[in-house]
Order: structure tokens, then C-alpha cells, then sequence
């Protein structure tokens, strides 16, 4: 026990230098244009994640318009991305004093040599730091057990029989509650909850947060459905620089009709301030 005690704790990554930021990290070929090699370790069943994608071109437009941080980005994804290289081409639509606006594409290439579109954004950057500190709310934290109470992807089987490899890059904390569908009884309801982190300890920022809004497992699996969610469209709000320290994320969807539905998600760090919201329309296999 002694030796434990003394042992050196674990080292954590830092924003700037993490597993995240690299394989976000964008390299500028010309004025708006950047290169990018898309990582296999944040894919779903070969699929990149739309969180992950969401951050690629968050940072590439971050790079491209005068303000740091994205206050509101809309995605269409129009293909499903593959892992490898891809080129982003940014647009400036308007800069003004507190806003900025922009908007990217991100193109891979078919067999023939051919660029395809994957995914297509629309973004306002701001500064963060500058906003005020008024709120005013009915929104309050999910109520989550605790991290030690919570499981793992390790703790259960893959409902979509495939490699998952985002899960080994993510800390996640399932609320039992919402972990139905995991034991083959679904509750049926919309619901999912969870502590969200980056498993190299990485701490937040608003870059992390567009791939929190979209990292956990689909509501559909809670109401008995299985396979893939892929999502039409995506749109998240950046509200607050985020706390260190690991965050909550809890999803809901009101409604699946004609074989889409709606998650909306909220994050909230450790201040309990709300950091992010999204909404999004994803597809569903229906039997």
C-alpha cells in the first residue's frame, strides 16, 4: 500500500496536446483551403463520428475567421466519411465587430479520382470570453449517479456488433437508468445520459464540446432499436467555456416518425453551468 500511495499519478493529456488534438489538427494549403488525413480511432463501424467531423471543421474555420471560438455551427452530413485524407475549403461570409460567419466543406475522393462531398457547415464565431455573466434559466443539471455508479462500454456488449474504436478514446459513464437496451430490456423512453471526458484526461473547450454533443450511444437503442443513426443534420450552440473536470450529457428525443427522429442534447460542466446544446435529425433502420 505504501507503494501505491507514492506511485506517480497517471499523466493527463492538455488542451493542445492530446490524442483529440491531433487528429483534428488541420494544415493550411492556401489561403482557406486545409488539408486533413480523418483518424480511424473515432470511427463506428468504419464510419467517422459526426462530433468528430464537427470538431475537424470547427477548427479549420477557427483558422480561418478573426474570432477564437464557435458560438452556433450547422452540419449537413451528405455522405457517410471514411477515414483518410480529405481536403476542408472555408468561405468568410461576413466579420463584424462581436461575429463572425463562415462556412466549409469537407471533400474525400471516390475511386476514380473524383471529390466528394462528405459534410457541409454554416458557423458563427464570437469570443467567449467576452460575453456577459447574466443568466437566466429554467435549465437545470441532469440528475446522474455517480461516475463509480455509472458503466463503461467495456461493461456490456455492442448492441451494433462491430468495432466501435471513438469508445476507447472516450471516458463514458452510462446512467443505469437509461442502460435498458443494454441488458436486451429497453425502457422504451427517448433518454440518454452519461459523464462525458476524453479518455487521455484531456479537460474541455468548445472544440471538445462539438464532438460531446454527438459521442454517446443513439436514444433509439433505449426505445428497441437497433444499428446505425446516421445523421442528416446536426446544429450546436456553444454557451460557456467549460469548467475542468469531467462533464454531463444527457440526450432526449419526443419523437421518431417516418423513420427520423430528433436528439436533443445539453451539456453541463462542473460549475453546473450549461456549456452546449444541440439538436439533430438522424435516420433510423426500422424493422
Amino acid at each position: 500500500m505504501a507503494e501505491a500511495a507514492s506511485a506517480p499519478a497517471p499523466s493527463r493529456a492538455v488542451i493542445g496536446d492530446s490524442e483529440f488534438d491531433r487528429d483534428t489538427a488541420v494544415v493550411r494549403r492556401a489561403p482557406g483551403v486545409y488539408d486533413i488525413d480523418l483518424s480511424a480511432g473515432w470511427t463506428i463501424l468504419g464510419a467517422v463520428n459526426g462530433g468528430y467531423l464537427l470538431a475537424v471543421l470547427g477548427r479549420a474555420l477557427g483558422d480561418a475567421l478573426p474570432h477564437p471560438d464557435p458560438f452556433t455551427i450547422s452540419a449537413h452530413y451528405l455522405t457517410a466519411s471514411r477515414p483518410g485524407k480529405a481536403v476542408i475549403r472555408t468561405e468568410t461570409v461576413r466579420t463584424g465587430r462581436t461575429l463572425s460567419t463562415g462556412q466549409a466543406s469537407l471533400f474525400q475522393y471516390d475511386d476514380e479520382g473524383n471529390e466528394v462531398e462528405r459534410i457541409r457547415v454554416l458557423a458563427s464565431y464570437g469570443d467567449l470570453a467576452s460575453l456577459p455573466d447574466d443568466v437566466r434559466t429554467t435549465a437545470v443539471p441532469p440528475a446522474i449517479p455517480s461516475p463509480e455508479e455509472c458503466f463503461g462500454p467495456a461493461d456490456g456488449p455492442d448492441p451494433l456488433k462491430g468495432t466501435s474504436a471513438i469508445a476507447e478514446r472516450l471516458m463514458l459513464g452510462l446512467d443505469p437508468s437509461t442502460l435498458g437496451w443494454a441488458l436486451g430490456r429497453p425502457s422504451g423512453k427517448g433518454e440518454m445520459r452519461a459523464w462525458f471526458g476524453l479518455a487521455d484526461g484531456r479537460d474541455a473547450d468548445p472544440l471538445s464540446l462539438l464532438l460531446a454533443v454527438d459521442a454517446l450511444p443513439p436514444t433509439a437503442f433505449e426505445m428497441g432499436l437497433k444499428g446505425w443513426v446516421p445523421t442528416v443534420e446536426l446544429t450546436a450552440h456553444i454557451r460557456h467555456r467549460p469548467a475542468p473536470g469531467p462533464l454531463r450529457v444527457s440526450i432526449t428525443t419526443r419523437n421518431l416518425a417516418g423513420g427520423f427522429l430528433e436528439e436533443d442534447a445539453e451539456v453541463w460542466d462542473g460549475e453546473d453551468r450549461l456549456v452546449a446544446q444541440s439538436r439533430q435529425l438522424a435516420r433510423v433502420r426500422l424493422a
